[in-house]
């Protein structure tokens, strides 16, 4: 069992998915020779050639009008499209075809499409570099929207993605993409889309995130141990689309008190969601109000003031605070 970064762990789930599935194939901006911008993609070129590793003209739209038409076909195409805020181009071809085929076929025709792509800030990258636009595809029925957090997660629900016979958009926390290493094992392995972790338990309060708000989020469960011996339950979500409301609704029941973290702007974001289901389901078990920690509903901004946009564990800490001294 090694320890790799997400990007190690990513580039080994597609070798191994594409060595026992001959359907499989990548295209997009230079994924073949140059292994990808963020090299997600390293040596696939060499190992499966130029038929199923496939450099593409700069078009988004194009990427993914001809993955449609590929897997419809019988192929399963794994879609990147370098950074999420390319992705609207082929917003399009998403909505209008891949998640509707299934429907408008009656079920005689799947799209068994991925499309990977970076997404979020703390890189400090460019204006269309570094947007949290998951609400866009997990409101669009027929899209499943799955996020990981983690490298060995990463590669688990990637190479579910692969296998899922629907359209699959799969955002990855570039700000975490070799910002810490963990254990991956040598066999393969595959989580459930739709289905939350529970990563940390306790009692005492509820925290619920996904991708790279994961990190400042245990770090902020962290420090409420250390320094207030409360103990909090937190919950990685993992898929937003499908949602595992059971594991969230579950865990507010037993504690009373949830925080929400999201990178994403505030406003009709996936915490407002979960919140309004939580309500729906666990509005008598609640001790105080819920609580959101999010981006602001403002355009990310670009260097030195990205990071006062993105939620932080001091941000979190004090929140989660405000939550438990609320007096039922």
């Amino acid at each position: 069992m090694a320890k790799m970064t997400m990007v190690q762990a990513l580039n080994l789930a597609l070798h191994q998915e594409m060595e026992k599935d001959d359907a499989i194939l990548v295209l997009g901006e230079d994924v073949a020779v140059d292994g990808g911008v963020f090299r997600v993609t390293e040596g696939l070129l060499e190992k499966y050639g130029e038929l199923r590793v496939i450099d593409t003209p700069l078009a988004e739209s194009a990427i993914i009008g001809t993955a449609v038409g590929m897997a419809i076909h019988g192929l399963k195409p794994v879609c990147e499209i370098q950074f999420s805020g390319f992705s609207y181009l082929a917003f399009h071809q998403l909505e209008s075809h891949a998640a509707r085929m299934r429907w408008r076929s009656r079920g005689a025709y799947h799209v068994p499409l991925v499309l990977r792509t970076p997404y979020g800030g703390g890189v400090r990258a460019l204006e269309h570099h570094s947007e949290s636009r998951e609400s866009y595809y997990a409101h669009t029925p027929g899209l499943k929207m799955v996020i990981p957090s983690s490298p060995r997660n990463a590669r688990a629900l990637l190479v579910s993605a692969m296998r899922d016979p629907d359209p699959v958009v799969f955002f990855e926390p570039k700000s975490i993409y070799r910002a810490f290493r963990e254990e991956v094992p040598d066999e393969e392995e595959a989580l459930p889309i739709g289905s939350a972790q529970v990563v940390r338990e306790g009692n005492d309060l509820t925290l619920i995130s996904y991708g790279a708000m994961m990190q400042p989020t245990l770090t902020a469960a962290d420090r409420l141990a250390e320094e207030d011996g409360i103990q909090a339950d937190v919950i990685d979500l993992l898929s937003i689309s499908p949602l595992d409301e059971e594991t969230c609704v579950n865990s507010v029941r037993k504690t009373g008190r949830v925080v929400i973290v999201n990178e994403a702007p505030r406003s009709f974001g996936p915490a407002a969601e979960v919140m309004a289901r939580l309500i729906e389901k666990s509005f008598w078990y609640l001790e105080a109000p819920i609580r959101r920690v999010t981006g602001y509903d403002v355009i990310i901004p670009l260097f030195a003031y990205e990071q006062a946009y993105l939620p932080d564990a001091q941000r979190i800490l004090r929140v989660a605070r405000e939550t438990l001294d609320v007096v039922s």
